[in-house]
């Protein structure tokens, strides 16, 4: 009787760790899942500007087609990685539509007239909340995956993520230089925003969609 009682003790003990260890990770799956998605909306919201922002520049130097075309198409390609919601995509195309933006406000400042009009700056100070959101949201995104990745790698989760198919994420880089990109807002601008939704969260290793919280 008594090793009966041991047993189901036992039992209970472990299928309280098991229940414990796995809404644990699911705790952080979703913790990610959310930090993914407000990068996600900053992203959008960056893409969205951009049209704008070229349109407006190309009115004052016009002859700077070159500019407008690098910037064009590095929109186009963010907006594409942004669709495969992988960050090892995403962050590489994000870094490089930082770096044409950067190419496009150095035109702006040839242009003392442009950089008075109110629009343009109004669209500046847009676009720099936004890449200071971004920013902040990369960082929380990056934190909560580290935390994730940790727990499904730690000894006993790591058995039980296996076998409820929990898998690691991957972070989302961005390099400090590109970030640093002048914001710009469009403020009463007749200038439609062409824009594609932004990926979802970001699976790591063959995962679709985002990684799962824990």
């Amino acid at each position: 009787m008594i090793v009966v009682i041991i047993v189901v003790v036992v039992v209970l003990i472990l299928a309280l760790g098991l229940w414990g260890a796995y809404n644990a990770l699911v705790k952080k799956r979703n913790r990610t899942q959310e930090a993914w998605s407000e990068i996600d909306v900053e992203l959008k919201r960056r893409h969205d500007l951009i049209p704008n922002l070229v349109s407006t520049v190309e009115g004052y130097a016009s002859h700077e087609r070159g500019t407008f075309e690098a910037v064009t198409a590095a929109r186009a390609n963010a907006v594409s990685a942004g669709a495969t919601g992988d960050p090892t995509k995403i962050a590489p195309a994000e870094n490089a539509l930082s770096g044409a933006l950067r190419s496009l406000f150095a035109v702006a400042e040839n242009y003392p007239q442009l950089r008075a009009v109110e629009s343009f700056v109004q669209l500046q100070e847009t676009l720099t909340a936004t890449e200071d959101k971004i920013e902040y949201a990369r960082r929380y995104y990056n934190t909560s995956a580290r935390d994730y990745n940790v727990s499904l790698q730690s000894f006993p989760r790591n058995l039980i993520a296996g076998s409820f198919h929990f898998t690691t994420v991957a972070f989302f880089g961005a390099d400090d230089t590109d970030r640093a990109v002048p914001e710009v807002t469009f403020p009463g601008s007749d200038i439609p925003n062409a824009s594609a939704p932004p990926a979802g969260p970001p699976p790591a290793t063959g995962e679709q969609g985002p990684p799962p919280a824990v």
